[in-house]
């Protein structure tokens, strides 16, 4: 899954979705595309969803005419915003508040019929890394577990087929550099649940913590150790702002593996 930001204050590469980020995107040849409006990297601050959907919607419309065929998600929280993005021809909605936000974002996936991306978090991007948020004293994997499977049913009594959903543990949403670890490294209770998984370590912060590198574009080295991690525990789609660097690593990983 190929990251495209179209918004000014992203933690990493924010920006407008002009055609040649989109192009230079494309000719990576990603799986999916995912398109947010609004960034959710702690500290955000909420974006109307006029302006979330004068952001989305030509990025939409740019990669439909220049590729009709590949998967589009929108990372949204917001119904309304998902309502017109699958409109114009979007096919998954990434929620990355796991319909804690707007729950009626459920109801418009069931009505297209379209994919849903649960991302576990807590609290909103202004709050989420606040101790109360951070603090899982049942076990992490197992209450990110317990609370994904939370909004599972939350999203199935609102019309969602379960074979459209897929789970994100929310890899630095309300975790820090241990708990981010653990996730990627133990997956057996999340693999249980039955959904495929998505891992989203690119360029995040517990990847600097680890590497030393304290810029967000600079740490994709770091982050493709993070992709061959996650491709090893089970993970099913793994969401990247460089997607030729992913791609690459995965090849020759894979390709020196024993047959």
């Amino acid at each position: 899954m190929g990251i495209l930001n179209v918004t000014p204050d992203s933690f990493s590469d924010g920006g407008s979705g002009d055609d040649s980020k989109i192009e230079s995107l494309l000719a990576a040849a990603p799986d999916i595309i995912d398109i947010g409006g609004e960034s959710t990297r702690p500290g955000a601050e909420c974006v109307p969803p006029e302006e979330e959907l004068e952001r989305v919607l030509p990025a939409v419309q740019k990669i439909k005419k220049l590729n009709p065929e590949i998967l589009i998600s929108i990372d949204t929280r917001k119904s309304i915003v998902a309502r017109h993005a699958l409109e114009a021809g979007a096919d998954i909605i990434n929620d990355v508040s796991c319909l804690n936000f707007d729950p009626e974002i459920a109801d418009v996936v069931g009505v297209f019929s379209a994919g849903l991306i649960l991302n576990h978090s807590r609290g909103t991007p202004e709050t989420m890394n606040s101790p109360e948020y951070l603090s899982y004293p049942a076990g992490l994997v197992k209450i990110v577990c317990d609370e994904l499977e939370q909004s599972v049913k939350v999203a199935v009594s609102h019309g969602v087929q379960k074979n459209s959903i897929i789970l994100d543990p929310g890899l630095g949403f309300s975790k820090n550099t241990g708990q981010n670890l653990e996730l990627i490294r133990d997956t057996e209770l999340l693999l249980e649940l039955g959904y495929p998984l998505l891992s989203g370590p690119s360029r995040k912060r517990f990847i600097g913590d680890l590497t030393g590198e304290k810029e967000p574009g600079l740490r994709d080295f770091g982050t493709c150790g993070a992709v061959i991690a996650s491709y090893l525990s089970g993970y099913s789609i793994i969401r990247v702002h460089n997607v030729k660097a992913a791609k690459d690593c995965l090849a020759v990983f894979c390709g020196c593996q024993k047959r």
